[in-house]
Order: structure tokens, then C-alpha cells, then sequence
């Protein structure tokens, strides 16, 4: 108790609060109570940006206030898609916390796996991290953040259900990791980041973190599989670190 909060925890105290008989088969909570009834089936976290205003500590009470700033459907190449995009505000014992945009993107379910085009990686780096992701991890993050979604803790019906190769790697779990590292790196805490997945990562596929200081004040950080981008986020920090 009162140890700071590593950055991006507070995702495991405000996990969706439905029973498991409101559950969809996909182990996601039915649309209409806060999220809008959008009828396409595959819902990911795409992305986010978060600043960050007063340190959390581990036994803080912490209050989370959210509001749906838009809801866009657009035609892709790949078929329909929407996007939701939401606006959290954390507050501590401090008061605000942190602001938050979260973006999440329904999309249909392809009869077979198309993943989208692979970005290389950057060809050099500041510093780069193996991981193995294995299905334990996942699970792990599934049960600590009460996510029931199916794809990442059930190869049979990621596979079968939702035309992907294996279990898939947490969009926001990716950007714990990055968030973790840009930590290490640095010393401290940004003061923004942001993430954005470009590309799915699979457990027991091959994993690694890449960073690359731009300067003193900002790095790149990528999550990486086999030579190609699966997640992209920016960290920034006061110009005194």
C-alpha cells in the first residue's frame, strides 16, 4: 500500500462491470447499457492517448468519469467500420488524475485471416527487448483487467469463430509493456502517451519492444513481430527530465 501506481494499472480497477449471463458468445458485454448497439461483430481497442496529471498510489480510491465524444461508421477496403471514441477522466486523492481517449473500432469478421500491411520496424534503435508472450500472460491480463473476450484466452474460438491464426495479444497489454519500458529507459514517468495497433500479435510468436529516443523530451516505442510493427505509441516528458 502506497507504493506509485505503474503507468497504465488503473486499466485493471475499472474492468466492465456486466454478469456473465449478459455476456455475448464472444465473452464481450452487449452493446446499449454505455456502448452503443453497434451491430458489427469484431470490437478491438484500437488505440488511445492519456495525460497524465497527479501520481496514482497502489490503495488510492480512484473515480472514473466517462463520455462517448463521438461515434463515426465509414466504408474501408476491408468492409463497414465504426469507431467509438471515449473521453475518461481519473480522479485521485489529488483530483485529476488522468485524462484519457480511448478508441475502439467494431468491424466485420473476415470468412478467412487478412491481415492488414505489414510496417517494417525502424532500422535502428535505442534499445530493444525480447519477450516471450505466452497463452499463461494472456490470461493473466484477461483475469486482472475482466476481460472475457474469447480471443485471447481460447485458441479454438480465436481460430474457428474469428478467422484468427492463434490467441491474440491484448492491444492495451502491448501498451503496458511499451509504457513499462519507456519507464525503465528514462526514469520516469511521461507525462502523455499514446498507442495506436497497426498490426495483430499472436502468443508464442516471436515479441519484442523497440524504443528510439528522438530527443530528451520524446520516444517512439513499437511492439514488433517478426520484423514488422504491431503496435506504435509516443511518450513525452517535461524537457527537465
Amino acid at each position: 500500500m502506497g507504493d506509485a501506481m505503474p503507468g497504465l494499472w488503473h486499466w485493471c480497477a475499472f474492468g466492465p462491470d456486466a454478469m456473465t449471463r449478459d455476456l455475448k458468445t464472444d465473452g464481450h458485454a452487449k452493446g446499449g447499457d454505455f456502448l452503443p448497439p453497434i451491430k458489427l461483430p469484431r470490437r478491438m481497442w484500437a488505440g488511445g492517448a492519456l495525460e497524465f496529471h497527479a501520481p496514482l498510489r497502489v490503495g488510492d480510491v480512484m473515480t472514473r468519469t466517462s463520455t462517448i465524444r463521438e461515434v463515426v461508421e465509414k466504408e474501408t477496403g476491408a468492409g463497414p467500420m465504426a469507431l467509438v471514441t471515449i473521453d475518461h477522466i481519473i480522479l485521485g486523492p489529488q483530483g485529476v488524475a488522468i485524462t484519457e481517449r480511448q478508441d475502439i473500432a467494431y468491424l466485420e469478421i473476415p470468412k478467412t485471416y487478412s491481415p492488414p500491411k505489414k510496417r517494417p520496424t525502424p532500422s535502428t534503435s535505442d534499445f530493444q527487448i525480447e519477450m516471450d508472450v505466452t497463452s499463461p500472460l494472456l490470461f493473466r491480463y484477461s483475469a486482472v483487467t475482466f476481460n472475457a473476450h474469447r480471443i485471447h484466452y481460447d485458441a479454438e474460438y480465436a481460430r474457428n469463430e474469428e478467422s484468427y491464426p492463434g490467441l491474440v495479444v491484448h492491444g492495451p497489454l502491448q501498451a503496458t509493456l511499451l509504457m513499462q519500458a519507456a519507464v525503465e529507459h528514462r526514469g520516469a514517468m511521461p507525462q502523455y502517451f499514446d498507442f495506436r495497433g497497426v498490426h495483430p500479435a499472436f502468443a508464442g510468436e516471436d515479441f519484442s519492444i523497440l524504443g528510439v529516443n528522438d530527443d530528451v523530451s520524446t520516444m517512439r516505442l513499437f511492439t514488433a513481430s517478426s520484423g514488422h510493427q504491431c503496435m506504435q505509441a509516443n511518450a513525452i516528458w517535461e524537457t527537465t527530465v
